[in-house]
């Protein structure tokens, strides 16, 4: 099966796109070209992966990035069984050219209208009249599309049942090494929706103690200037875009992982991957009270739940546990177990892929649950598919976006994560 992957929104090293579905296949053997900004986010294609590069839909700035993803589509369409697309903005004059010749399939990574809320870059009175735009967008995407959900709370938004694939994660069948008393961390996006000037606020109060509070990721443009006088206080250390995997293996053996997310609609019935993350990682979890963060973490024993914006609360639960040696672990031992036992993502990686390949097939409905692989079962297919990137690649070799070297972290540390410095990211994927 060929599968052509699209998005102008995320990073080409989006742990959901990336690390988890476009791995997922590669390791089935199917052939996968990738429409992302590379050059954009100064990102390293993986060598299995045909690589296409556009720009960045950014704020305001999306009209551009749009058509030159429409315009890639169209052009790669015809070569692939399916066309697998990840931001809802492509779904907006998508050229017919691309319904005729693949299937599409859009996948639904968030409550698209209740995000409006969190998104600082859109004028706050402008989030009610988009609203009846984006319903209205995602019923026509369901009569033409085959659509795959990232939350089993996605489903009450459609007519029809569609399938659920899970935010999940790789978890090692060994127990990690315990937390230390001297970081807490956080990974994923910082935004003042997602708490980041609640997670500075805490590193102020508890840096006088010793404890250093780490941020792993990219910043909404309006939080990164606090970020950085945080940093230069010495309260903090921001480290910028960091790759999924390598940003995991920073925030392993921590303290405490920081999942702050604030009471908005879209969050309400979305799980925080980076709760499944820290677990799967033996990373105590301190939580906002967000419903499926609580329960996942109250039930398992894993973590601590505080008040939403709360940065004392926040301290508080970070000092019980550096006090308490045995707690932390065992709340890391039991996250792991329980993440171990119901969030290891090659369970959810076989029906994905067997889902991709029943429509690509011309069959319709939602593929069965199939047995879950043994740990492990992600094989390196680098051998079979190491020439794909350089057959009909628009990105030719010596362009600095083939082959260059791993340069170690994504970014450096308190940098803009849009112009990180070095070589950002491995152009193999991981095995």
């Amino acid at each position: 099966m060929r599968v052509c992957v699209c998005t102008v929104v995320h990073h080409p090293e989006d742990a959901r796109i990336l690390h988890r579905q476009i791995r997922a296949l590669l390791d089935a053997g199917h052939e996968v070209t990738y429409i992302a900004p590379f050059r954009a986010t100064n990102s390293t294609p993986w060598r299995e992966v045909s690589p296409v590069d556009v720009p960045r839909a950014t704020g305001r700035r999306r009209l551009h990035a749009l058509r030159a993803a429409h315009r890639a589509l169209a052009e790669h369409a015809g070569y692939a069984d399916v066309v697998l697309l990840h931001d809802p903005e492509l779904l907006v004059g998508l050229p017919r050219a691309v319904r005729r010749k693949a299937t599409v399939v859009w996948d639904v990574h968030e409550d698209t209208a209740a995000a409006l809320t969190a998104k600082g870059w859109l004028p706050a009175p402008l989030a009610p009249l988009l609203r009846p735009f984006v319903r209205r967008l995602e019923k026509r995407a369901e009569r033409r599309h085959h659509l795959l959900l990232a939350e089993e709370g996605y489903r009450d938004r459609f007519r029809l049942p569609h399938p659920v694939v899970p935010n999940t994660t790789y978890v090692a069948e060994d127990a990690p090494a315990a937390p230390d008393d001297r970081r807490v961390v956080y990974v994923g996006h910082l935004s003042a929706a997602r708490g980041a000037l609640d997670m500075i606020e805490t590193a102020r109060l508890v840096a006088a103690e010793g404890v250093l509070v780490e941020l792993i990721g990219s910043a909404d443009p309006e939080i990164r200037q606090a970020l950085r006088d945080a940093q230069l206080e010495g309260v903090l250390r921001w480290y910028g875009f960091v790759p999924n995997d390598r940003a995991l293996r920073i925030a392993e053996g921590a303290m405490a992982g920081l999942a702050l997310l604030h009471d908005e609609p879209n969050y309400r019935h979305s799980m925080p991957t980076k709760v499944v993350e820290y677990m799967a990682r033996g990373i105590p979890v301190i939580t906002t009270p967000n419903p499926p963060a609580v329960a996942i973490v109250e039930p398992s024993g894993c973590g601590k739940v505080v008040p939403f914006t709360d940065p004392m609360a926040v301290a508080a639960a970070i000092r019980q546990l550096r006090a308490d040696p045995e707690l932390r672990t065992a709340m890391g031992e039991r996250g792991h177990a329980t993440a171990r036992a119901r969030f290891h993502w090659p369970t959810q990686a076989i029906p994905f892929v067997h889902q991709l390949e029943q429509w690509a097939a011309g069959a319709t409905g939602v593929a069965e649950p199939q047995p879950a692989p043994a740990a492990g079962v992600a094989t390196d297919v680098a051998t079979k598919l190491n020439g794909a990137a350089d057959a009909g690649s628009p990105i030719p070799p010596g362009s600095g976006l083939q082959g260059a070297p791993d340069a170690g972290l994504g970014g450096a540390a308190g940098l803009d994560p849009a112009t990180p410095a070095g070589s950002p990211g491995p152009s193999r994927r991981p095995a």
